[in-house]
Protein backbone atom coordinates (compact mmCIF):
# COMPACT_ATOMS: atom_id res chain seq x y z
CA UNK A 1 0.00 0.00 0.00
CA UNK A 2 1.52 2.81 -0.96
CA UNK A 3 1.31 6.16 0.66
CA UNK A 4 1.80 9.73 0.13
CA UNK A 5 2.96 12.21 2.43
CA UNK A 6 1.85 15.82 3.05
CA UNK A 7 4.84 18.56 2.14
CA UNK A 8 6.02 19.40 5.69
CA UNK A 9 4.96 22.82 7.47
CA UNK A 10 7.62 25.67 6.68
CA UNK A 11 7.61 28.26 9.14
CA UNK A 12 9.35 31.71 7.41
CA UNK A 13 10.54 35.00 9.13
CA UNK A 14 11.20 38.48 7.45
CA UNK A 15 15.10 39.38 6.72
CA UNK A 16 14.89 42.67 8.35
CA UNK A 17 18.01 44.22 6.48
CA UNK A 18 15.86 43.69 3.26
CA UNK A 19 11.95 44.15 3.96
CA UNK A 20 10.35 47.55 4.35
CA UNK A 21 6.46 47.88 5.15
CA UNK A 22 5.59 51.51 4.17
CA UNK A 23 2.68 53.98 2.92
CA UNK A 24 1.67 57.15 1.40
CA UNK A 25 -0.49 59.86 1.93
CA UNK A 26 -1.58 62.81 -0.32
CA UNK A 27 -0.54 66.03 1.20
CA UNK A 28 -1.76 69.40 0.03
CA UNK A 29 -3.54 67.06 -2.86
CA UNK A 30 -0.32 67.95 -4.68
CA UNK A 31 2.31 65.80 -3.59
CA UNK A 32 2.68 62.24 -1.29
CA UNK A 33 3.91 61.70 1.72
CA UNK A 34 5.91 58.49 2.62
CA UNK A 35 6.43 56.73 6.05
CA UNK A 36 7.84 53.38 6.83
CA UNK A 37 6.65 51.31 10.00
CA UNK A 38 10.24 50.10 11.87
CA UNK A 39 9.11 47.33 14.34
CA UNK A 40 7.27 44.52 12.89
CA UNK A 41 7.22 40.64 12.63
CA UNK A 42 4.74 37.96 11.64
CA UNK A 43 3.98 34.15 11.95
CA UNK A 44 4.37 32.98 8.51
CA UNK A 45 3.50 29.38 7.91
CA UNK A 46 3.32 27.30 3.83
CA UNK A 47 2.79 23.94 3.32
CA UNK A 48 5.64 22.99 1.72
CA UNK A 49 6.94 25.92 -0.45
CA UNK A 50 3.40 26.90 -1.62
CA UNK A 51 2.60 30.58 -0.46
CA UNK A 52 -1.00 29.99 -2.01
CA UNK A 53 -1.09 28.01 1.35
CA UNK A 54 0.28 30.54 3.75
CA UNK A 55 -1.31 31.57 6.80
CA UNK A 56 -0.04 34.81 7.96
CA UNK A 57 -0.32 36.89 11.11
CA UNK A 58 1.11 39.93 10.71
CA UNK A 59 1.43 42.57 13.19
CA UNK A 60 3.34 46.03 13.46
CA UNK A 61 4.04 48.34 16.30
CA UNK A 62 2.36 51.91 15.49
CA UNK A 63 4.44 54.07 17.62
CA UNK A 64 7.70 53.00 15.05
CA UNK A 65 6.12 55.16 12.22
CA UNK A 66 8.88 57.06 10.88
CA UNK A 67 7.92 59.75 8.37
CA UNK A 68 11.36 61.52 8.24
CA UNK A 69 9.57 64.36 10.21
CA UNK A 70 9.06 64.20 14.44
CA UNK A 71 6.07 66.89 14.75
CA UNK A 72 4.35 64.70 12.22
CA UNK A 73 5.16 61.24 13.46
CA UNK A 74 3.95 62.43 17.18
CA UNK A 75 0.70 63.65 15.79
CA UNK A 76 0.25 59.76 13.79
CA UNK A 77 0.94 58.84 17.36
CA UNK A 78 -1.62 60.32 18.93
CA UNK A 79 -5.17 60.23 19.61
CA UNK A 80 -6.09 61.59 15.98
CA UNK A 81 -4.40 59.15 14.35
CA UNK A 82 -2.97 55.88 15.80
CA UNK A 83 -3.29 56.45 19.50
CA UNK A 84 -0.46 54.43 20.71
CA UNK A 85 -1.31 54.93 24.29
CA UNK A 86 -4.39 52.96 23.64
CA UNK A 87 -3.69 50.56 20.64
CA UNK A 88 -0.19 48.98 20.43
CA UNK A 89 -0.33 46.64 17.58
CA UNK A 90 -1.19 47.19 14.14
CA UNK A 91 -2.54 43.12 12.74
CA UNK A 92 -3.17 41.98 9.26
CA UNK A 93 -4.47 37.94 9.19
CA UNK A 94 -4.07 37.03 5.52
CA UNK A 95 -6.36 34.33 4.63
CA UNK A 96 -7.00 34.07 1.17
CA UNK A 97 -5.23 33.70 -2.09
CA UNK A 98 -6.24 34.23 -5.85
CA UNK A 99 -3.47 33.19 -8.79
CA UNK A 100 -3.96 36.16 -11.05
CA UNK A 101 -1.99 35.58 -14.27
CA UNK A 102 0.11 32.16 -13.37
CA UNK A 103 3.03 34.54 -13.92
CA UNK A 104 3.70 35.74 -10.17
CA UNK A 105 0.67 37.99 -9.50
CA UNK A 106 -1.62 37.18 -6.91
CA UNK A 107 -4.61 38.72 -5.07
CA UNK A 108 -4.19 38.42 -1.07
CA UNK A 109 -7.32 38.73 1.29
CA UNK A 110 -7.19 39.25 4.62
CA UNK A 111 -8.37 41.34 7.82
CA UNK A 112 -6.51 44.51 8.76
CA UNK A 113 -6.90 46.13 12.40
CA UNK A 114 -6.09 49.69 13.05
CA UNK A 115 -7.53 51.34 16.48
CA UNK A 116 -9.83 47.72 17.19
CA UNK A 117 -11.24 48.51 13.80
CA UNK A 118 -11.05 45.17 11.80
CA UNK A 119 -11.88 45.36 7.91
CA UNK A 120 -11.47 42.86 5.29
CA UNK A 121 -9.05 44.15 2.54
CA UNK A 122 -7.20 43.18 -0.75
CA UNK A 123 -3.28 43.35 -1.50
CA UNK A 124 -1.77 42.75 -4.70
CA UNK A 125 0.81 40.34 -4.21
CA UNK A 126 3.67 40.38 -6.74
CA UNK A 127 6.09 37.00 -6.02
CA UNK A 128 9.73 37.34 -6.90
CA UNK A 129 10.65 33.69 -6.34
CA UNK A 130 12.18 31.27 -4.08
CA UNK A 131 16.54 31.50 -4.30
CA UNK A 132 19.05 30.05 -2.28
CA UNK A 133 21.61 32.82 -1.00
CA UNK A 134 25.08 32.63 -0.74
CA UNK A 135 25.06 31.67 2.65
CA UNK A 136 22.85 28.59 1.68
CA UNK A 137 19.60 30.56 3.14
CA UNK A 138 16.03 29.61 1.27
CA UNK A 139 14.90 32.92 0.46
CA UNK A 140 11.09 34.17 -1.27
CA UNK A 141 10.75 37.98 -2.21
CA UNK A 142 7.18 39.95 -2.39
CA UNK A 143 6.19 43.47 -3.41
CA UNK A 144 3.08 43.95 -1.86
CA UNK A 145 0.61 47.02 -2.52
CA UNK A 146 -2.94 47.83 -1.56
CA UNK A 147 -5.11 51.15 -1.17
CA UNK A 148 -7.24 51.71 1.83
CA UNK A 149 -9.36 54.29 2.89
CA UNK A 150 -7.84 55.78 6.06
CA UNK A 151 -11.54 56.88 7.04
CA UNK A 152 -12.83 53.50 7.39
CA UNK A 153 -10.18 52.98 10.24
CA UNK A 154 -11.84 56.17 12.27
CA UNK A 155 -8.36 58.03 10.95
CA UNK A 156 -10.54 60.98 10.33
CA UNK A 157 -8.60 64.12 11.26
CA UNK A 158 -7.88 66.40 8.32
CA UNK A 159 -7.99 69.93 8.39
CA UNK A 160 -9.66 73.04 5.05
CA UNK A 161 -6.90 74.40 2.74
CA UNK A 162 -7.81 78.03 2.27
CA UNK A 163 -7.76 77.56 -1.95
CA UNK A 164 -10.29 74.74 -1.53
CA UNK A 165 -9.48 70.55 -0.57
CA UNK A 166 -7.80 69.55 2.29
CA UNK A 167 -4.76 69.11 3.86
CA UNK A 168 -4.40 65.07 3.71
CA UNK A 169 -5.66 62.48 1.58
CA UNK A 170 -8.32 59.45 2.61
CA UNK A 171 -6.82 57.30 0.90
CA UNK A 172 -3.54 55.34 1.90
CA UNK A 173 -1.06 53.27 -0.40
CA UNK A 174 0.54 50.53 1.03
CA UNK A 175 3.46 49.48 -0.37
CA UNK A 176 5.89 47.14 0.92
CA UNK A 177 9.27 45.05 -0.55
CA UNK A 178 9.47 41.83 1.71
CA UNK A 179 12.23 39.23 1.64
CA UNK A 180 11.46 36.39 3.89
CA UNK A 181 13.98 33.58 5.22
CA UNK A 182 13.29 29.74 5.89
CA UNK A 183 13.62 29.20 9.53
Amino acid sequence: MKTTEEPAKIKWGFDLAHTEIGFKVKHLMITNVKGIFKEFDASIYTTGEDFLTAEIDFWMNPASVDTGDEKRDAHLKSPDFFDVEKHKQITFTGNTYENVDNDGSYEMYGDLTINGIKKRIKLDVEFGGIIKDPWGNVKAGFTINGKINRKDWGLNWNTALEAGGVLLGEEVRISCEVELIKQ
